[in-house]
């Protein structure tokens, strides 16, 4: 079969054509998949998702592509559905999804001057790249500080303020040996370049803006260390708009429920922290002097069996082994949960595991530990789970 000619990397604004059906095939479990002499579908590649769209056939049924990928030089559009009428010969009208597939291009040229502001600053390699469903997702071969990632953003950005031309080229090999340029893999055959002038140079298939100015923002919203470099995650266009957006109304509600300045967001919260930790710090040492309370009241030969609303599991914990300090019995400390109870149950000398087994068993509860500790929770009332353990 001909290879399927590349109508969006002629014209990555083309948003429809009409092409014949050169094989349409059926596939396992439903639908089928369609080549064409030529097609306005940039298929899966590079990083870069496959376009969304319609076919449209002579007899005005409407397909929709669900995927497209090229194998062996043929592009494959994936339908939902192949009607008689899809027969090799038959003249189709593409339709790409535009929304979509200008934000693909937002967000790729915007990676290109990112990746290549990264390498020339930093000597970064891009070792992985991704555009996925909310972010563009880019691994770098270096590790960058905040200060370095600061910088390169800013400058990317000042590329975007230039309004820039995206050059398409295709170089002979002769002219190819000569130029410096960026690529992921070994290509073979006739490679292509773009060119953002000053920013980067780099060997790529995908679909791009025309001029940098229509990236409009680059934005790198997370970093992290990943495998000796970093793992960013990067907004273009819209979708950094977008996030901006998100970004300010989150901020107008920390502003309304910390009564703060939009600039003093940050004392005010420090100030929260100090105010909890304190209060941690007082809770703590109130559950001390009540843990001590119940276990002096304890009969040192018998269960000690505590409700106590309120508690956390670490508070569970400390009030099963006060009371195991007091008392050679069983020690036992619940709370009331909006699930049913949180328990721990404590033995000085015994195993506590088969008595957890059979109240997990009676109150559908969850729960383990040593043979001395045990913790968990179950759907049983308190109370129940009280009078329970003390009739065991």
């Amino acid at each position: 079969m001909h290879r399927t000619q590349t109508y969006y990397q002629q014209d990555a604004y083309r948003t429809r054509a009409s092409s014949l059906i050169l094989a349409a095939e059926p596939l396992p479990g439903g639908g089928g998949r369609i080549a064409f002499e030529g097609t306005v579908f940039y298929p899966e590649g590079g990083g870069q998702p496959a376009d969304r769209g319609t076919l449209t056939l002579p007899d005005g049924a409407r397909l929709a592509v669900t995927d497209v990928h090229e194998k062996d030089g043929v592009i494959w559009h994936r339908v939902d559905a192949l009607p008689p009428a899809a027969v090799p010969g038959a003249e189709v009208t593409q339709q790409i999804d535009w929304d979509w597939r200008f934000d693909k291009m937002q967000q790729h040229t915007g990676e290109h001057i990112l990746s290549g502001t990264l390498h020339r600053l930093f000597g970064a390699e891009n070792v992985g790249f991704h555009i996925g469903s909310e972010a563009v997702r880019m691994d770098t071969s270096v590790p960058i500080s905040p200060e370095g990632l600061l910088q390169a953003e800013t400058e990317a950005n000042r590329f975007v303020w230039q309004d820039l031309p995206v050059q398409v080229s295709y170089p002979d090999p002769r002219q190819l040996a000569q130029m410096s340029y960026r690529s992921k893999k070994e290509i073979q055959g006739q490679v292509r370049i773009v060119t953002i002038p000053g920013a980067d140079v780099c060997a790529c298939c995908g679909t791009h803006t025309a001029t940098t100015g229509q990236v409009g923002l680059i934005k790198i919203v997370s970093a992290e260390h990943y495998k000796g470099g970093m793992r960013l995650a990067v907004l273009c266009g819209a979708r950094a708009l977008a996030g901006m957006q998100a970004m300010q109304a989150r901020q107008s509600q920390i502003v309304a429920e910390l009564s703060a300045k939009p600039a003093e967001t940050a004392n005010a919260v420090r100030r929260m922290h100090k105010e909890l930790t304190d209060l941690q710090y007082l809770h703590y040492g109130v559950c001390s002097q009540l843990f001590d309370a119940l276990a002096e009241a304890a009969d040192p030969h018998g269960d000690a069996i505590r409700l106590v609303p309120g508690l956390d599991p670490d508070g569970l914990h400390r009030l099963a082994l006060r009371l195991t300090q007091a008392t050679d019995g069983l020690c036992a400390a619940l709370t009331p949960t909006e699930k049913g109870c949180g328990y721990c149950l404590a033995h000085r000398e015994g195993d506590v595991r088969p008595l957890v087994k059979a109240l997990n068993a009676a109150f559908a509860g969850r729960g383990g530990g040593k043979p001395a500790i045990c913790q968990g929770s179950c759907a049983g009332q308190a109370q129940d789970v009280a009078a329970f353990l003390a009739g065991r």
